[in-house]
């Protein structure tokens, strides 16, 4: 049987994480989370959850921990589809389970989440601008028409994982992925997904601020 593998990159999340795997586990019994060096038990907490766990000794940042986790899920010779997914509780399964769906009905290869193709995620003026704006230079610099180029749901299937090497370790991971897409230019196609913002949420890198770096880094990198 083919099967589908949850990726989750995870640090110092142990407060969360262990509910956010329970919440896919009925969908999507496989999930990998790549422990990227926490230091507050967030690696008992996935395990206890029903998680593979890998652990990084040091944090080396979310796109070494996504890489880590692409590179285990292809390990699995009867891989189908890699969903990369939050620890945060910002993600929802059943835009994850739609999304395979795409995959899997043969449509596209790879199925990039966007908050923008409906109304659901609920967004700041400023938040919109930004986020906007960095869709706009990624538009501009890959040849890509994504309405949104940073969100942290995407499903990809086996052969096109496979040719995905992140060297960008921190946020420009986001960047450097959208570009390898565009050189291997496969089939895609974006998918409405809802993004929900917590307190936590934005408390571990979801606020404005930080938005404002990825586009700084977007175009004076």
């Amino acid at each position: 049987m083919s099967r589908t593998w949850i990726v989750m990159p995870v640090y110092n999340e142990a407060s969360v994480v262990g509910n956010v795997i329970r919440g896919l586990l009925p969908e999507f019994p496989n999930v990998v989370c790549v422990d990227d060096g926490s230091s507050d038990g967030s690696q008992r907490a996935a395990r206890q959850a029903g998680a593979v766990v890998v652990q990084h000794p040091v944090n080396l940042g979310q796109g070494a921990a996504l890489q880590t986790g692409i590179e285990f899920a292809l390990s699995d010779p009867e891989l189908d589809c890699i969903v990369t997914f939050d620890a945060d509780g910002q993600h929802r399964v059943e835009d994850a389970k739609a999304m395979v769906a795409r995959i899997k009905s043969g449509e596209a290869d790879v199925v990039l989440g966007s908050r923008f193709l409906d109304d659901r995620t609920q967004l700041s003026l400023a938040k919109r601008v930004v986020l906007r704006t960095a869709a706009f230079q990624s538009r501009l610099s890959t040849g890509l028409e994504l309405s949104d180029a940073h969100n942290g749901l995407r499903a990809f299937n086996a052969e096109t994982a496979g040719m995905i090497h992140l060297t960008q370790n921190r946020m420009a991971h986001a960047s450097e992925l959208i570009h390898q897409i565009a050189a291997i230019n496969p089939r895609w196609v974006e998918h409405p997904v809802e993004i929900i913002y917590t307190d936590y949420s934005r408390s571990k890198g979801q606020s404005l601020l930080n938005s404002v770096n990825i586009v700084a880094d977007l175009f004076f990198r």
